[in-house]
C-alpha cells in the first residue's frame, strides 16, 4: 500500500512499511516499522521505535507508544493501550517535559499473543508467545507464554498449550 494513497492517513516519511500492509484512515505513523502482510485499523496511533512484525491485526482505536516491540502473528484487540513510563509527569522543574526529561521503558509482545479489546499493558513487560490477554484487562507484570490472564489487575486463570 502506497504511504500516500489515503488523505485521512497521516503516514510519515520515516514509517517503514512491509508488502502487503495495509493501513486503513484516520491513523498516525511516524518512525515505526510494521511487517509484511499485516493490518492497521482506523483511528490507530504508532509512534516511532515502535516495530509491528508480519501478519499482526491492530484493531481501532488503540495507543501503541515508542518502545512496544510486537513480533509476528500477533492480535491487537479494539482500544488497546500501551505505556512507556512509569512515573509520567507534565513538567519538569516548572517547565513541560522533553524527551531528555524520561526514559522510554520497553514492552515485548512475542509471537502469536492475543490481547483483548480494551486492555492497558504498562510498561517493562513482556507478554509471552501465544499468550491471551483478556478484554479490559490491566497487565502490571510479564505475562508467561501461553497463559491467560484477566482483570485488573491481571492474573493467571489458566495456562494454555503452546502451538
Amino acid at each position: 500500500m502506497s504511504q500516500a494513497s489515503d488523505p485521512l492517513q497521516r503516514i510519515a516519511p520515516s514509517v517503514k512499511l512491509g508488502k502487503n500492509t495495509r493501513v486503513f484512515g484516520f491513523t498516525n505513523l511516524y518512525g515505526c516499522e510494521i511487517g509484511d502482510d499485516s493490518k492497521v485499523g482506523t483511528f490507530v496511533e504508532i509512534q516511532k521505535g515502535s516495530k509491528i512484525g508480519n501478519r499482526c491485526k491492530i484493531s481501532s482505536h488503540t495507543f501503541i507508544c515508542e518502545g512496544v516491540t510486537i513480533e509476528d502473528d500477533v492480535f491487537i484487540g479494539h482500544n488497546v493501550v500501551f505505556t512507556n513510563d512509569k512515573f509520567p509527569r507534565a513538567t519538569t522543574n516548572g517547565q513541560l517535559q522533553t524527551e531528555a526529561d524520561w526514559v522510554c521503558i520497553p514492552t515485548l509482545v512475542k509471537k502469536g499473543a492475543s490481547i483483548g479489546s480494551g486492555a492497558v499493558l504498562l510498561c517493562g513487560i513482556t507478554i509471552g508467545e501465544n499468550a491471551l490477554v483478556g478484554a479490559g484487562s490491566v497487565v502490571t507484570k510479564d505475562v508467561p507464554a501461553g497463559a491467560t490472564v484477566v482483570g485488573n489487575p491481571a492474573r493467571l486463570v489458566k495456562p494454555r498449550a503452546v502451538k
